[in-house]
């Protein structure tokens, strides 16, 4: 073995050296001040080292902390030379040539079947190793010249009295020594670690070695004195990294203490353990400091790229070896934490360690029993800057600034009194059980300690570490289910009240009669004048509930007695903005009713507040925030709210003609215009035969169904004469060998994630043949029942060929059949074109290109004989009209339709909106923006490098700026134009379109508010983003984010967002969306926010295109207990089926484990019609970046043996030993414990793994590694849902989990292997599984392409959206060419 501690440079170790006792003996370090003997003698006031000392420059001496401060992620010692060894290979990963069968024939025959273990093996008492374990190793004894500790002590080879001068002081404290050549077992002789708590609990350890002088640097025997059986050991230290990268460790005794320098051989494997799990809290604490965003899959590369300091002899960390350690790299952040300062969000709680900490099952509160005070500030490590301070324009400021401050401290007093009751600490950790130490900042403001009592903060030494962790957790879960109240409340009274007449009067004559009500114009109440047209407000039943708001819209007598119409306004604090709205602000709404006139309060002042003509130019100018004065009576409304949607939309223009003014009410006739859209009508009578009115056209919302159109139904609409074998069902599971297989009793739900098992099927398509109502008796028409006769049409997957068939066809192809059947025109969920394929005038390719419900057919199927043909003539004349009249006239009409809509597309030339992309990642966004031919993305601003890059390598008309947004923006408003690298700077008036996805760590958590995190959110790239808005006023914006943003901080971001852009006069509105419902195989759900500016019309959310699994699509989100629905209506069905992961790719050639080759041949030809589109229609031979990470020997063996069946995953691993293929061999999991939750095996096997199994606390001997299952899956996985999907297999009929940045099989999203290689999805699958085109270029290394993909917006869903934005442009344009047409035509656009 390489010598463990070799030191660099003898001159500048000793000076180190030097130093080190200089600083280790100053009176300030008062840690080992206790007098001498009771510091040293009583092992157990030993405590455990942290790695803080590391982190501050000077070397701090270290002893072992706390009672029993058991090192939890630590290894059964007996295991620890073997694995090293492991560990040492493991890493060095030979890249294995060989092809896999002939290894798994070689892995097989190493299958051991020892019966599994029905009792507790037995433990040596005082090491805790198993005594039966092959790698339990004796220490081999002292030579005969080795000396006692003291006559050893006195030796003059040790003396220092020596020329170096500064090495010697008088002091009482112990001498120092170096050992060197050391061995550490107990009293046994069993060679065992000393950080697993063995010295805290009082075993008594002895080492023997060479003990050579502090100021010899030299690792060699040469000038040390034998020594044996020195001890037993009180306390364990680290002194700092000499020179920075390796600790040094010494050890106490009753005489003196003795810094580590060298192992011996045969203890080499298990000190070299201890130095990798001392470097790898170096490395976590260090990278989280300054990346507290990161996840779990993010550290992990972290680790497996950093190479370890020369000399250890290990030469790569991973995985296994991070969980190893887990429990010690904790508890240093822990007392991380503790030394920083209390205002700081501690590092135990960032998404990375409490992935960690669950995953390893890490205890924790164990550090911090005996000891407090000796912990020294360490040096902080400068942080990376992350963004700057964002830069705001006034408007935005005052929203976030002025008009929440008091509103968060209102609520974080009420949630103090929530808390109360809420939060608990856990009770059980060892911090919870400390006494308060009366000196930190929060006992000095507890009464009993003489301070206000104000703060309730618990003492800073009793911070329960479990209770952070689980708030963080909380934060996260967003749950789906929330209980809905009624919707938003609608505002009817009660209807009757008893009249005080002497209040009213009317004013005046009526001034029209209309059956039995007298209108008026004006009236008199409490000698208050009001005429139609005015506002008042309202006394409600409940006389506690505020006063209601509502114009007057009409004023009559009628047998109820005097009346008005009240048209309602609704008060910012019943939309979605609640709390964040403006007090004085209301919206219009389409509710109104009849009132008793009684029951008006009195007459208030509402003023519409237009936008200002020069609107655009009016961003970040100083705004007064104010829009009205605050008398108690004036408001003002700017915009028409839809409850439902929570859509902000300008006021509608309708208005009224002069014979309706004195009753004219906007709701009355908006209502009224929706319902006459929905009555089913019939048009074009043509015949009458055998009892049936047929007719040529029918209307249902607004859509006009003609003869030979297509229609979309729901699939339970009809059905097929071809019987299908209902859809294959999982095969019953067979008995498992639960020796061999010892995971799998916890697969027991049927339920698979990524399973399409569910997915609903696509509509039914069908071609209209008649149109009919019934005669009644008094021989007129039914025309309230309306009837169609169809003919079917089959999709590939409803022939006898099934599901097989559709893989390969287009999801636009159809088949002919002659089946019919008759349907009520209810049913009909939407119009659709579907076209002989020979018909044509243009290639099928392009006809499909353009438009989403576009179909066609080559031929006919016939389910009697199972035979495909040609068409008959009927199907190809899409006006055959079934009775054979006016031949040819459907055909010009049906067509019409799909005509019609080219033409107008073409007449109209739409100009590409100038589009800023900020955030922008590789370009997911503009990519979808850029197909649906709507933008043009002039300027992206993204700060990470490799990702700016790729959005450079596919955009190079685009200017990219690598800066933060906030400097940008600023010299902008400064009147910069260019920045310090001389691009082009946009200004205003230059953006038209505004997109993008600004990050949200910091502030992301779903609890309230707190002064704290509200700062953060002030000083968010949201609030950057919200500013961009507001300066360059573009006519639409963009804003997209995780799912969870809509829930972040009780949905206080959302509705800030939303407040702010009402507030710059935005028509805006949010929604949810699923990305696998535009055609990608990935469940992937988006919350989107949409502006548009003044005078253009608020985009819809665009309806989904592709089925996909129900379980996945739950888009409602819940606002302070209002539930909102985007304005989608496909729910249930949609025009195509779901993309699989089979079609997204098949087609890619086979690859290994760690496959690096950027460009290889695509071998074949593209199986599916996804693939067809991906691969796009320019034939390209090369495909790129079909590459995968390398994974470590011990994890590619793990992959190599999960089964290839849908739904495997680590469960399925068997329990055998293993070659792998760095020449190291696995161990069997031993099942050491009796599982209370779950019993034994069938075989009456034990089935824990850890004594927490029996409800014990974890103890650290019980860990194993270097196991083909991995141990810390087995001790957590009760209490994680079994780590579901964890090394999990992606299932050729399902989809992707959420495609994330680095796939890793123990991460968050563990379904990351191929279906059938061994290996985790290659950066090219990943970008087809976010729709990416293969031509796309991505740029960087495995890992920054992985994160470039993971991070972007899927295209297709980009596209959907920009679809939409395009109708709204559109029809904008079409709007202004016919501007003098009548005011109402506006809304049949919307």
């Amino acid at each position: 073995m390489e010598t463990e501690e070799a030191v660099a440079s003898s001159s500048s170790s000793s000076a180190t050296m030097s130093k080190t006792r200089k600083a280790r003996r100053s009176k300030s370090n008062g840690e080992n001040k206790k007098s001498p003997a009771s510091s040293r003698v009583t092992r157990s006031s030993g405590r455990q080292p942290t790695i803080l000392a590391l982190f501050s420059k000077g070397s701090n001496k270290r002893k072992s902390d706390e009672v029993n401060g058991e090192v939890k992620q630590e290894t059964n010692p007996e295991k620890e030379e073997e694995e090293l060894e492991e560990k040492e290979q493991d890493e060095k990963r030979i890249k294995i040539e060989t092809k896999e069968g002939s290894e798994i024939k070689e892995e097989a025959t190493q299958v051991k079947t020892a019966p599994p273990a029905k009792t507790t093996p037995p433990k040596c008492v005082d090491c805790r190793q198993y005594l039966d374990d092959p790698d339990l190793k004796f220490f081999q004894g002292d030579p005969d010249n080795a000396l006692e500790e003291p006559e050893m002590l006195t030796d003059e080879r040790l003396s220092i009295f020596d020329a170096n001068e500064d090495g010697f002081e008088s002091y009482e404290d112990l001498p120092q020594h170096k050992v060197t050549s050391f061995s550490v077992y107990d009293k046994k002789g069993h060679l065992c670690p000393f950080d697993t708590g063995l010295i805290e609990r009082n075993i008594e350890l002895y080492f023997s070695g060479a003990v050579k002088p502090i100021y010899d640097d030299n690792p060699c025997l040469d000038g040390g004195v034998r020594a044996k059986k020195l001890g037993p050991i009180n306390a364990w230290w680290i002194t700092g990294f000499d020179g920075g990268e390796r600790a040094l460790i010494g050890f106490t005794t009753a005489f003196a203490d003795y810094i580590l320098m060298d192992p011996s051989e045969e203890y080499a494997p298990t000190f070299a353990l201890m130095q990798e799990k001392i470097y790898m809290s170096k490395i976590v604490v260090e990278f989280l400091q300054n990346n507290p965003d990161v996840s779990y899959e993010d550290l992990l590369n972290k680790i497996e790229t950093t190479v370890p300091p020369a000399g250890l002899n290990f030469n790569r960390f991973t995985e296994d070896s991070l969980l190893r350690h887990a429990q010690f790299v904790v508890e240093q952040v822990e007392s991380y934490d503790e030394a920083g300062d209390s205002d700081e969000p501690p590092v135990l709680i960032t998404p990375c360690m409490r992935d960690l900490i669950k995953l390893a099952g890490v205890t924790l509160g164990k550090r911090r029993a005996a000891r407090r005070q000796a912990i020294r500030h360490p040096t902080k490590i400068d942080k990376d800057k992350g963004p700057t301070k964002a830069t705001t324009t006034k408007l935005v400021y005052l929203i976030f600034d002025t008009f929440f401050s008091e509103q968060i401290e209102k609520n974080e007093r009420e949630e103090d009194k929530e808390n109360a009751m809420k939060r608990r600490r856990c009770g059980v950790c060892e911090v919870c059980q400390q006494p308060e130490c009366g000196k930190c900042k929060a006992c000095q403001n507890m009464i009993k300690f003489g301070g206000s009592g104000r703060s309730k903060q618990a003492c800073l030494q009793r911070r329960c570490p479990n209770l952070a962790v689980r708030e963080a957790d909380e934060d996260e879960e967003v749950d789906d289910n929330i209980p809905e109240m009624p919707s938003p409340k609608k505002m009817l009274q009660g209807r009757k009240k008893k009249q005080n007449k002497s209040r009213i009067s009317w004013v005046g004559e009526p001034i029209k009669r209309d059956g039995k009500k007298d209108y008026y114009q004006k009236v008199c109440i409490d000698s208050e004048t009001l005429e139609v047209g005015d506002c008042v407000s309202v006394s409600p039943d409940e006389p506690s509930k505020p006063l209601y708001l509502a114009r007057v819209t009409a004023l009559w007598e009628d047998s109820s007695g005097q009346m008005f119409h009240a048209h309602w306004f609704c008060q910012g604090i019943d939309t979605v903005l609640g709390k964040t709205s403006d007090s004085l602000e209301l919206f219009l709404v389409d509710e109104c009713e009849d009132m008793q006139l009684s029951y008006i309060h009195g007459k208030v002042n509402v003023v519409y507040k237009a936008p200002s003509e020069n609107w655009a130019l009016e961003g970040g100018l100083d705004m007064e925030i104010k829009m009205v004065e605050d008398d108690g009576r004036t408001y003002f409304y700017q915009m028409w709210y839809d409850q439902e949607y929570a859509r902000f939309e300008s006021p509608p223009k309708l208005q009224p003609s002069e014979d309706n003014k004195y009753k004219f009410c906007m709701s009355c006739a908006r209502l009224d215009e929706v319902r006459q859209k929905e009555i089913l009508k019939v048009m074009e009578p043509q015949e009458e035969v055998d009892g049936k009115m047929f007719y040529g056209l029918a209307t249902k919302n607004g859509v006009q169904y003609r003869i030979g159109d297509g229609v979309f139904l729901l699939p339970e609409a009809f059905s097929f004469s071809m019987k299908l074998a209902s859809p294959a069902k999982r095969p019953k599971k067979e008995a498992v060998d639960e020796e061999l297989y010892p995971e799998h009793y916890r697969k027991s739900s049927e339920y698979i994630k990524g399973s399409n098992q569910d997915a609903p099927e696509p509509y039914r398509v069908g071609r209209i043949k008649e149109i009919f109502c019934s005669i009644r008796s008094n021989g007129k028409p039914n025309e309230a029942d309306i009837k169609l006769r169809l003919y079917k049409f089959y999709r590939p997957e409803n022939t006898h060929k099934s599901v097989k068939a559709s893989y390969h066809s287009d999801i636009n192809l159809l088949y002919w059949s002659d089946e019919e059947v008759t349907l009520d025109f209810k049913a009909v969920q939407g119009r659709c074109t579907v076209e002989y394929g020979e018909d044509l005038t243009e290639c099928i390719q392009d006809y499909s290109a353009s438009g989403s419900d576009r179909f066609y057919f080559l031929e006919a199927y016939n389910a009697k004989t199972k035979s495909f043909e040609d068409p008959p003539n009927h199907a190809r004349r899409a006006g055959n009209k079934g009775k054979g009249k006016g031949k040819g006239k459907g055909k010009g009409k049906s067509v019409s339709a799909l005509e019609q809509s080219k033409q107008e597309a073409a007449e109209v030339k739409l100009p590409k909106l100038r589009t800023l992309d900020v955030f922008s990642g590789c370009g997911g966004l503009s990519e979808g923006f850029h197909q649906a031919g709507i933008s043009e993305t002039l300027w992206a601003i993204e700060m990470w490098e490799p990702a700016a890059q790729a959005f450079r390598l596919n955009n190079p008309g685009t200017t990219v700026f690598t800066e933060d947004c906030n400097v940008l923006l600023k010299l902008v408003m400064s009147g910069e134009k260019t920045n310090s690298l001389g691009q082009k700077l946009p200004q205003k008036g230059d953006v038209e379109m505004l997109c993008g996805g600004p990050p949200c760590q910091g502030f992301s958590g779903m609890n309230r508010f707190n002064s704290r995190t509200y700062s953060k959110f002030k000083n968010s790239l949201v609030v950057s983003f919200l500013s961009y808005c507001d300066y360059y006023r573009p006519r639409f914006f963009l804003l997209e984010n995780v799912r969870n943003f809509v829930s972040f901080k009780r949905s206080m971001v959302l509705k800030l967002t939303l407040r702010c852009l009402v507030r710059m006069g935005y028509q805006c509105t949010f929604g949810v969306l699923q990305a696998g419902q535009y055609g990608v195989a990935q469940t992937r759900r988006r919350a989107i926010v949409l502006a548009a500016a003044p005078g253009e019309k608020l985009p819809m959310f665009p309806e989904p295109l592709h089925v996909f699994a129900p379980r996945a699509c739950q888009l409602s989100v819940v606002v302070d207990d209002k539930k909102f629905v985007s304005n989608i209506t496909r729910t249930y069905s949609g025009p195509f089926r779901t993309i699989t992961v089979r079609d997204t790719m098949s087609d890619l050639p086979e690859i290994r484990n760690g496959a690096s080759a950027l460009e290889i041949s695509y071998n074949g030809e593209p199986q599916s019609w996804f693939q067809r589109q991906i691969r796009g229609s320019q034939y390209q031979p090369i495909l790129r970046d079909h590459i995968c990470k390398d994974m470590s020997a011990l994890v590619a063996a793990r992959m190599r043996h999960i089964p290839l069946a849908p739904g495997s995953d680590w469960r399925d691993l068997p329990n055998i030993e293993v070659r792998l293929s760095d020449g190291i061999t696995t161990r069997k999991l031993r099942y050491t414990h009796h599982e209370k939750k779950n019993g034994r095996s069938s075989t009456g096997a034990l089935r824990g793994v850890c004594s927490c199994a029996e409800g014990k606390p974890c103890d650290p001997a019980d860990r194993q590694f270097n196991t083909l299952i991995p141990w810390c899956l087995p001790h957590t996985g009760n209490r994680h849902n079994h780590w579901a999907g964890l090394y999990g297999r992606l299932e050729w009929d399902g989809f992707f989990s959420t495609t994330v940045t680095n796939p890793e099989p123990m991460g968050k999203q563990g379904r990351v292997l191929h279906p059938e290689q061994h290996r985790v999805v290659s950066v090219r699958e990943c970008a087809r599984s976010q729709g990416f085109p293969d031509t796309y270029r991505l740029f960087g290394n495995v890992l920054d392409k992985h994160r470039q993909v993971g991070n972007a917006v899927p295209p297709p869903l980009a596209k959907s959206i920009g679809l939409e934005i395009k109708s709204c442009v559109l029809a904008k344009v079409k709007e202004e060419a016919t501007d003098h047409s009548k005011p109402e035509k506006m809304d049949v656009l919307d």
